[in-house]
């Protein structure tokens, strides 16, 4: 009966060991001054940065005064201002909750997820700078609805999951949210979002990276029109147990079970 103890301790210690956890990545542990950014800088030569151990792939170029793509992150609560010079704010005024920090996406973005995890879900809004110009218009980008109120426009964001690290190999699933949408026959139902909205990401399966690309209704001759920004924050996750871990659970469960089985069979002859 001891023996079988011991392999009951060795199951439920085991378990103990590879439950799932959850993990949410706030972005709040990130050094920032206040109402500042992160987009890589001149000063710095990494390819991206990490937070919650998921990596956002970054780069930064200096020439002609210095741009960027993949991820910065901000704490600025600028959502009044329009315009390219406040390209780092949420249109919200700050992180998910009130929270300080979030982060900010340019074309070729993507997230390399925690090792061993499943997405499950992540709260996006808009950047002020794309915001503002669906809202106004400015001198690229059209106003949406148009003079009227009618067009037909949208700001869409697709999200894929992908099989390989760096937003790489064969597609595990695709989400697509709308950051606005002009689409509706009532125009009262238009809308441009303007607060943290959850959206559901477990569609995209045992993704190893996520993908993300931005489409528009408003494109020209040189593609689309709307700035091409959005903002995450509270990007959420599970993890899951390595495969070698659930193979000596099942091996012990085995085992307790031969034990137990050899002790009632025991009991049974001495009864």
């Amino acid at each position: 009966m001891r023996a079988l103890s011991v392999a009951v301790s060795l199951v439920v210690l085991l378990m103990t060991q590879v439950s799932l956890h959850g993990g949410v990545i706030t972005f709040d542990e990130l050094p920032l001054g206040a109402n500042s950014f992160y987009n890589g800088g001149p000063s710095t030569n990494t390819a991206g940065w990490s937070s919650g151990g998921a990596f956002f792939n970054n780069s930064y170029d200096s020439r002609f005064g210095g741009f960027w793509n993949g991820w910065s992150y901000s704490n600025s609560s600028n959502n009044t201002t329009p315009g390219f010079g406040n390209q780092y704010s949420a249109y919200t005024g700050s992180g998910f909750g009130g929270s300080g920090n979030y982060a900010i996406a340019y074309p070729s973005s993507y997230i390399d997820l925690p090792t061993n995890s499943v997405v499950n879900s992540a709260r996006f809004t808009n950047t002020t700078y794309a915001a503002l110009s669906m809202v106004n218009g400015d001198s690229f980008a059209k106003k949406f609805g148009g003079t009227t109120g009618n067009d037909a426009d949208f700001f869409r964001l697709t999200i894929d999951g992908k099989s390989s690290l760096g937003g790489l190999g064969s597609t595990t699933g695709s989400v697509d949210f709308f950051l606005a949408d002009y689409r509706f026959s009532n125009n009262s139902l238009d809308y441009i979002v303007n607060d943290w909205r959850l959206v559901d990401l477990s569609a995209l399966g045992g993704a190893r990276s996520l993908s993300f690309s931005l489409s528009s209704s408003d494109v020209g001759q040189f593609g689309m029109n709307t700035p091409s920004y959005f903002a995450i924050d509270n990007l959420t996750f599970t993890a899951v147990p390595e495969p070698s871990s659930l193979a000596f659970l099942g091996c012990c469960t085995a085992l307790a079970y031969v034990y137990r089985s050899r002790g009632v069979r025991s009991l049974k002859r001495h009864s």
